[in-house]
């Protein structure tokens, strides 16, 4: 409880808090400055950091919106060795670019798998085989830079070569045991998903989305509070996302399967436990 009702952390609370963090690594660095001239959305800094905490055991991810890379890349680096993430956008540019980032900051290919296609159409299986490593395919299964001014990718940090047996979870993933398309990569169990795509579709996302869960996974959502337009504080506009994303929240913390909350960082951040 607070020793003083009327106080609430400002600026110089936030500061200090993030003076405390580990120094940001350049590829986190190199995706904010990305991001800010076209306003690309990515998570906000704290919110990746409760991010990459929340990854810090869960071996088999399911991200729903990769944009370029942010979130992903603090769930990489949370994930204990040999753990898995899926992740899902349409836009290829923006992903080839994300795979870029992943590979400065030492993550392995064969640990993210990129499914480029509208979400709820992969769910569904409607989408075209992705290439080695996820992604779009092309001749060589490589990305090509996206991201002006880069310096183009580092070689990778590889712990397995497309067509190994990659980690344990995901066999038959693209680039990871030879088999075509995601091969059940969107099978799940998952033991988090993170969700940040059209904010319109975030039910239809949990819908998705429970039957790949494991017992005691994670369910985060970004966007939440949205700006203060979902609680009210500032006003919406109609179409603008603020109903659906009003209606989640109700959905999943009214939910007696769930145990969760919204946690006041970035936009708003909801966290639940899926207790089935």
């Amino acid at each position: 409880m607070r020793s003083d009702d009327s106080w609430s952390p400002g600026p110089t609370d936030l500061d200090w808090i993030e003076s405390l963090a580990r120094p940001l690594l350049p590829a986190f660095a190199a995706i904010e400055a990305a991001a800010a001239p076209t306003r690309i959305p990515i998570l906000d800094r704290d919110a990746g950091r409760v991010l990459g905490a929340l990854a810090a055991d869960r071996r088999r991810i399911c991200e729903v919106g990769t944009a370029i890379g942010y979130s992903t890349l603090w769930m990489a680096l949370g994930q204990p060795p040999g753990g898995t993430i899926v992740t899902i956008d349409p836009d290829a540019a923006r992903t080839d670019a994300a795979r870029i980032h992943w590979r400065s900051a030492g993550v392995p290919d064969e640990q993210i798998i990129v499914i480029n296609a509208p979400a709820l159409e992969a769910f569904a299986g409607r989408h075209a085989a992705p290439g080695p490593f996820g992604g779009a395919p092309d001749s060589t299964g490589a990305p090509e830079p996206v991201v002006p001014g880069s310096a183009g990718p580092p070689a990778p940090r590889s712990t397995g070569a497309p067509g190994s047996a990659g980690p344990p979870g995901l066999a038959g993933a693209p680039g990871l045991a030879g088999a075509p398309g995601n091969s059940g990569a969107l099978d799940g169990p998952f033991d988090l998903v993170f969700i940040d795509a059209l904010k319109e579709e975030y039910g239809a996302y949990l819908d998705a989305v429970l039957p790949r869960l494991d017992p005691g996974a994670l369910v985060v959502a970004d966007n939440v509070l949205w700006s203060g337009r979902t609680s009210g504080a500032r006003p919406s506009r109609s179409g603008d996302g603020t109903d659906a994303l009003r209606a989640f929240c109700v959905r999943v913390l009214g939910d007696d399967r769930f145990i969760g909350t919204i946690l006041p960082v970035g936009d708003g951040l909801l966290v639940a436990a899926w207790r089935p």
